[in-house]
């Protein structure tokens, strides 16, 4: 049996000789930002809405949330024969079309009119969501000169702790206030707005020419790829159970505060993460890994002992968000120093498993939620923070070296 393959050649007409004299392009890179908050307030939008969504489609809070789920596992269905598929295309149409995707997808579920409907919809959203973190990081780094690719896509990835700051929280409060509807029916409203911006701001570039194409399994044997997908499923399997349950948690400890009010602070910590790790990724990534591991641990202990105690609570939820907040920018600059030639794949592969844990988030936390309920939320977390900080202290040769990054 053939391994299923990945055409990962370089771009025709890829060489960025300095464009510019090494100016960004600011407002393709911001669109590209504003791409992927419209793909994670796409993603996580349920987790605040998990009450509303389940009276709406008259479901238990369990089955909403495999709104959530049904999202990852298109992604992860989606990904690798996305980037396969296509890898001819130009990147701008190619970019447009997975935007257009999340708008009908978001339209579909604001207009749903059962369960079913709302999880086929989601399924489709998560399989553009596929296609598009397979192509945003590749596509960022071919609109900007060499040297500055590093800053530019800490700039594209901003949109992520964004949409969980100000777009889940925002979208949740909008969601109690007017209808859970509201939230997708105004991301098929930005969906829109960015295709005129892409349009007019994102320079195109061509797709892949030659003809090298990479077994999948040849990628993860390279020397580190493997221990940094095992943290990033551990370590998103533990953020996915928390933020994805986090409705029920709360009303479990009984801590005052609204949902969309413990969202937004774990949002706003969440950039000043992003933030600190643009600062000390390229003098010591192994640190920071194992630091931002070792804090969402810390959180997780803080919300299992202490979790009806409104400052612990709040400081947990803090601590929670500072750890993730960095956290795709860490893995995902482990895996292209890892993956060498093989980068984009080596993405693929990565945004497959981020949300196989995505998916796992929302099912283990259905299993736990219906049997022990949400006070195993906070120790399942910390159980799968130790093993990804365990997998990534081992990694040490490959994968989270010490010492400055080599480039």
């Amino acid at each position: 049996m053939t391994n299923p393959e990945v055409d990962v050649s370089e771009p025709a007409g890829h060489e960025r000789k300095g464009d510019g004299g090494g100016r960004l392009p600011w407002s393709a890179l911001l669109a590209m930002a504003l791409t992927g908050f419209v793909i994670i307030m796409t993603e996580t939008a349920p987790a605040g809405l998990l009450p509303q969504l389940a009276a709406g489609l008259d479901v238990s809070e369990a089955s909403a949330g495999q709104l959530v789920s049904v999202y990852a596992l298109g992604t992860v269905l989606a990904a690798v024969p996305a980037i396969r598929l296509t890898a001819p295309v130009r990147r701008k149409p190619l970019l447009l079309s997975g935007i257009a995707g999340f708008l009908v997808a978001n339209t579909v579920t604001a207009l749903a009119g059962d369960y079913a409907v709302a999880m086929a919809a989601r399924f489709v959203a998560g399989a553009f969501s596929g296609l598009l973190w397979g192509m945003i990081s590749g596509y960022t780094r071919a609109i900007v000169p060499i040297s500055r690719a590093g800053t530019a896509l800490a700039v594209a990835m901003v949109g992520t702790p964004v949409a969980l700051s100000i777009g889940t929280p925002l979208g949740s409060f909008a969601g109690a206030l007017v209808g859970w509807r509201s939230t997708f029916a105004g991301l098929s409203v930005i969906s829109m707005a960015l295709i005129g911006w892409v349009l007019a701001a994102v320079p195109d570039r061509p797709g892949t020419s030659g003809p090298r194409r990479t077994p999948v399994l040849q990628v993860l044997r390279i020397p580190g790829i493997a221990p940094v997908l095992l943290v990033v499923f551990t370590w998103m399997l533990a953020h996915n159970i928390l933020y994805t349950y986090i409705a029920p948690y709360l009303a479990y400890v009984r801590v005052p505060g609204r949902v969309d009010l413990v969202l937004l602070l774990f949002g706003l910590s969440a950039l000043g993460g992003i933030w600190f790790t643009g600062r000390a990724i390229d003098r010591s990534l192994r640190r920071l890994v194992l630091g931002s591991v070792a804090v969402f641990g810390l959180a997780g202990v803080l919300f299992g002992l202490w979790g009806d105690v409104p400052p612990l609570f709040y400081l947990a939820t803090v601590l929670w968000g500072v750890a993730f907040g960095g956290s795709s920018v860490q893995v995902q600059t482990a895996s292209a120093d890892a993956a060498g030639s093989e980068i984009d794949l080596a993405q693929a592969l990565l945004t497959v498993v981020f949300n196989m844990a995505i998916f796992g988030g929302g099912a283990v936390g259905a299993v736990l939620l219906a049997t022990p309920g949400p006070v195993a939320f906070p120790w399942a977390a910390v159980v799968l923070a130790a093993l990804a900080g365990g997998a990534a202290l081992l990694a040490r040769r490959h994968g989270f070296p010490p010492g400055p990054r080599a480039g």
